[in-house]
């Protein structure tokens, strides 16, 4: 079942990847939450990665290997920018963002026809992509959740968008 989704998830987004190729003014968006968090301390807001969320963002880099980002966008938070660490040291550009201060469609034009990947919080990646689709589609995610996918591809102005549930 897990080898199924995988394929599934993988088909995705290199159909999605293939659309850029097929029209520039694509912008292709990868939206995903950090990794599993160490929580020994409670009054801890900036935590570090524990040993499974070190694994999951080794997984992410497995997963992401055959797409090319232009941009990694990641809150300013060590759980984000572990998450990202393996595979964004390659010169991808990276941009810390705060989510309470994005202007979505700035972003969104800003971007136009690039291939990017957002790393953010489970009440900000809902919110990120509700924002840039232009609808109320998707809900904070579950705090014991931390490996949703959502994959928002904006093609002449249109959005099409698709959420994913990685199983542990």
């Amino acid at each position: 079942m897990k080898n199924i989704i995988i394929f599934f998830c993988l088909l995705i987004c290199f159909s999605v990847q293939g659309q850029t190729n097929k029209n520039s003014e694509c912008t292709n968006i990868y939206l995903i939450r950090h990794a599993e968090k160490d929580r020994t301390n409670k009054n801890n807001t900036n935590p570090h990665l524990n040993s499974l969320g070190i694994k999951r963002s080794l997984k992410w880099k497995e997963f992401f290997k055959n797409i090319d980002f232009d941009i990694i966008y990641s809150t300013n938070y060590n759980r984000t920018l572990e998450t990202i660490k393996p595979f964004s040291e390659d010169g991808t550009k990276l941009v810390i963002y705060k989510p309470s201060k994005i202007n979505y469609n700035k972003f969104i034009s800003k971007n136009r026809g690039k291939t990017i990947l957002v790393v953010g919080h489970s009440n900000t990646i809902p919110t990120f992509t509700n924002n840039i689709l232009n609808k109320n589609i998707y809900n904070n995610i579950e705090d014991n959740n931390n490996s949703n996918l959502y994959v928002v591809s904006i093609c002449d102005g249109t959005g099409s968008q698709n959420s994913l549930y990685f199983v542990e």
